[in-house]
C-alpha cells in the first residue's frame, strides 16, 4: 500500500524542499524519448515503450505524493496513428495490460481515471477497458489521472467548433462565441487547465498537446528520456515551477 503523504515526504530530499502551500493543482506530461531511449540500446521501439510504463508509474506516485489534484498523461496523439501498424497495435495491448494490472492500485489509492480525445478511433477492445475503469472510479476522490489517447489540440478545437455547429444547425445554439462557450464543447470542460506542462527528451516543442489549455501553463523541459523519468524529476520540476511568477498576462508587483 501507498504511505501516506506525512509518512512518505521524508523518502526524498527534494520532497523538504517543496512548498506545500503551492502545489501545481494540474500537472500534464508530455511522455517522449522511448523510441530514443530503445535505440540507445540497440532495441526495438516497442521495448522503449514497455520500459516507458515505470515512467507512468513514476508520475503518478510522485503526484501523489506532493498532492496534485490533477496529472494528464500524452499517451497516444492523432499523428501517432501514421506509425507502423504493428507498433500501434502493440501500443494498444501494453494499455490494455496496465490497466488490468494496475486496476486494484487505481481502486485501492481511490485514483479517477479519465480519458480525453478521439475515443471512437481505439480498437473496440481498449475502448471497452477504458470505458471499464472510468465508470468504476467516476466516484473516486483521490487524483485524477487522464489519459489523451488518439488526441490532438487542432483535433479537440475542430471537433469542439463542429459540435457547437451541430447545435446551431438545430436552433440550440443562439450564444455568442466566448472563450466559457467554447470551453464547454471541449473533450473535458470540467477539467481545469494546467498550471505546469513538462516535457520530458530536452525537445522544446508543444506537439500539439493542450493547445487551448496551456495559454498560460508553465512549462518545463527535462533532459531526461521517458523510461529514464523517476519521481526525483517529478520534484524538480515542480521546485522550478515554484520558483516562477505567474503573471497571466500582467506584470510583476
Amino acid at each position: 500500500m501507498k504511505k501516506s503523504k506525512q509518512e512518505g515526504r521524508g523518502e526524498h530530499p527534494l520532497l523538504k524542499l517543496i512548498d506545500t502551500s503551492k502545489i501545481p493543482a494540474h500537472v500534464a506530461i508530455i511522455m517522449d524519448g522511448n523510441g530514443r531511449w530503445a535505440k540507445s540500446r540497440g532495441l526495438a521501439r516497442i521495448e522503449g515503450h514497455k520500459a516507458g510504463i515505470e515512467g507512468v508509474k513514476a508520475a503518478v506516485e510522485a503526484a501523489q505524493e506532493v498532492g496534485v489534484k490533477y496529472l494528464t498523461l500524452y499517451a497516444f496523439s492523432v499523428e501517432n496513428w501514421k506509425r507502423p501498424e504493428s507498433e500501434v497495435k502493440e501500443l494498444f495491448n501494453l494499455l490494455d495490460h496496465y490497466l488490468e494490472k494496475e486496476k486494484e492500485k487505481i481502486e485501492e489509492e481511490q485514483i479517477r481515471f479519465r480519458t480525453i480525445g478521439r475515443l471512437n478511433d481505439l480498437p473496440k477492445k481498449t475502448k471497452k477497458n477504458l470505458e471499464d475503469v472510468q465508470n468504476k472510479t467516476m466516484n473516486h476522490k483521490g487524483l485524477t489521472l487522464t489519459f489523451a489517447l488518439s488526441y490532438g489540440g487542432r483535433a479537440e478545437i475542430c471537433d469542439a467548433i463542429g459540435k457547437m455547429i451541430g447545435k446551431a444547425k438545430m436552433g440550440e445554439f443562439s450564444s455568442e462565441v466566448t472563450e466559457d462557450i467554447v470551453q464547454k464543447y471541449l473533450y473535458a470542460p470540467d477539467l481545469p487547465d494546467p498550471d505546469l506542462l513538462i516535457r520530458t527528451s530536452g525537445e522544446y516543442r508543444i506537439s500539439n498537446f493542450l493547445l487551448w489549455q496551456i495559454a498560460y501553463t508553465e512549462i518545463i523541459i527535462l533532459d531526461v528520456l521517458w523510461p529514464d523519468f523517476r519521481p526525483e524529476h517529478f520534484y524538480e520540476a515542480v521546485l522550478d515551477y515554484q520558483r516562477r511568477e505567474r503573471r497571466y498576462g500582467g506584470v510583476s508587483e
